[in-house]
């Protein structure tokens, strides 16, 4: 699910998780989350390409709703974008289209490699309870309706307390979350397999 967006469709979700994975694309949003806006020559510059290579990619990133342009800065053949707020739920792997789950896959596995060092760096640099960097773990019993109920509180938690870039107040700073819940493997729980 898309916030604020129609639901995709399987051609839509497979563009989008192939997008997500391109390396300068994934660059080119980290650049406009951290810096807010920027056009194709400042992009270019900062990541080592051509101009003409990041206006492709900043194209291409627009068709898909993650960045905008930003009207009133731009003009003529400079083109200023900024990125969209975004959030997707990648639906059940069983009702994906063989190309649709190859490509979300392979996103995953980039996101694993990234969350992996994140969550080394987050222990790395945990200064207790009070720092910026936080790490807390923690199991309970629940049910399939209680896990999605969490989920829909975490997400309006998220939407309670997070700003975006140009809200922001005085002293924050990009803050990155990463959230999972999965249940301990016993085997088979109610005919259903939970792990090794």
């Amino acid at each position: 699910m898309t916030d604020g967006l129609p639901e995709m469709t399987s051609l839509e979700r497979t563009a989008l998780y192939k997008s997500l994975g391109n390396p300068l694309r994934r660059r080119i949003l980290d650049y406009l989350g951290r810096h807010g806006e920027a056009n194709s020559t400042g992009l270019a510059r900062e990541l080592g390409e051509s101009s003409g290579t990041t206006s492709y990619h900043l194209r291409k990133l627009a068709e898909q709703r993650l960045i905008e342009e930003i009207p009133e800065k731009s003009g003529g053949r400079e083109r200023w974008w900024r990125v969209l707020p975004f959030r997707h739920t990648t639906p059940d792997p069983a009702t994906m289209a063989p190309e649709e789950y190859a490509a979300a896959a392979e996103l995953a596995e980039l996101k694993i490699e990234f969350d992996t060092a994140l969550y080394r760096r987050a222990h790395h640099e945990y200064r207790g309870p009070e720092g910026w960097a936080q790490v807390q773990r923690h199991g309970t019993w629940l049910t399939r309706e209680e896990l999605a109920a969490f989920m829909r509180e975490y997400h309006a938690l998220l939407d309670r307390y997070g700003t975006p870039r140009e809200e922001a107040p005085d002293g924050a700073r990009p803050v990155l979350m990463r959230f999972y819940a999965v249940p301990e493997p016993v085997g088979e729980w109610n005919g259903e397999p939970t792990g090794p």
